[in-house]
């Protein structure tokens, strides 16, 4: 007399073939939405007009000759300004934007030290892709630059023409 069949092997062999694709499937979605990429804006249109201001922005800091390099080391952030024809060094909005993670993107009010020099620290240590902006308070100017952290050398900050 053979066994009944959910006392033999290959049933539940069988059966457990979908099962385990399933919880594979509900896995792969929850890791999905926990990490989801931010690569497209909702407001892209009002973005992509802004890049003509923030175009003439850049040449106003070339016409400055306004220069600046960032050295990061860990979530120290020292700033190398050079005002250029500008009479004094001003307050700085520094922008940290990820490339491809939103949630980790920050911004700095920083005003420079009795020696000229403007440091702060970041809210966490920075690693990957990051596009970086400098700009006065009121916004006249605009200097930008990209880098992949981390690295020993200073990121270079250019308006329209880059150096």
């Amino acid at each position: 007399m053979s066994k009944p069949w959910y006392k033999q092997f290959w049933p539940w062999f069988i059966f457990s073939i979908p099962f385990i694709s399933i919880v594979y499937s509900l896995t792969a979605v929850y890791i999905f939405s926990q990490n989801k990429v931010d690569l497209v804006a909702e407001d892209y249109y009002k973005k992509g007009k802004a890049i003509n201001q923030d175009l003439s922005r850049l040449r106003v800091a070339d016409a400055l000759n306004i220069t600046a390099n960032i050295a990061v080391e860990g979530n120290e952030i020292n700033v190398n300004f050079q005002k250029g024809e500008l009479k004094a060094n001003p307050n700085l909005r520094v922008t940290f934007t990820h490339r491809t993670l939103s949630n980790k993107d920050f911004t700095q009010m920083v005003s420079a030290d009795l020696s000229g020099k403007y440091h702060f620290e970041a809210p966490e240590t920075l690693d990957g892709p990051w596009f970086v902006e400098i700009e006065p308070f009121d916004g006249d100017w605009m200097l930008q630059g990209r880098v992949n952290l981390p690295t020993s050398d200073p990121i270079p900050l250019y308006g329209q023409n880059k150096e």
